[in-house]
């Protein structure tokens, strides 16, 4: 039998983001399973040229609002009356966030990630790069992908 023990639930705290949460939170309840929340911070790359600012803005202080911003929204989550009376982890990592998102899942040893996808199409996708594609391709365990119905 199938049994899930813990659950990767990714966020980059964006609205499509919250649409796994109902997901994961489901099948944390059916299972008695443990949720693990991880927020990805990415490398700021600082580019040359005109960038509309009249001063840049550090890079550091950038990262630091990164970091602030994930320490603040994370609890929020976990505080989440969907979240009411279950074990939640929240993690913050740095780096490629499907990198990042496979090898918390691995060091936790989590049995499913619940990923939401943004459903870019096109040059969106091309730009942009698929997170949850990747993280299906290199996910050592089985990967949900939810994305946002066609209305919303």
């Amino acid at each position: 039998m199938f049994e899930i023990r813990s659950i990767l639930l990714p966020t980059d705290f964006s609205e499509c983001a919250s649409y796994a949460l109902s997901y994961a939170t489901s099948f944390a309840r059916s299972y008695g399973a443990k949720l693990i929340c991880v927020h990805v911070i990415e490398p700021i790359v600082p580019t040359v040229g005109y960038s509309g600012l009249s001063e840049p803005l550090p890079v550091a202080d950038i990262s630091e609002q990164l970091e602030d911003t994930a320490t603040r929204e994370l609890p929020k989550i976990a505080a989440h009356e969907e979240c009411a009376g279950l074990d939640v982890e929240e993690v913050v990592a740095h780096g490629d966030a499907a990198s990042e998102i496979v090898r918390v899942a691995r060091e936790r040893n989590v049995d499913l990630i619940v990923i939401s996808s943004h459903g870019r199409t096109g040059l969106g996708r091309i730009l942009f790069g698929s997170t949850a594609e990747s993280v299906v391709r290199h996910a050592h365990c089985p990967v949900l992908v939810v994305k946002p119905s066609e209305e919303q």
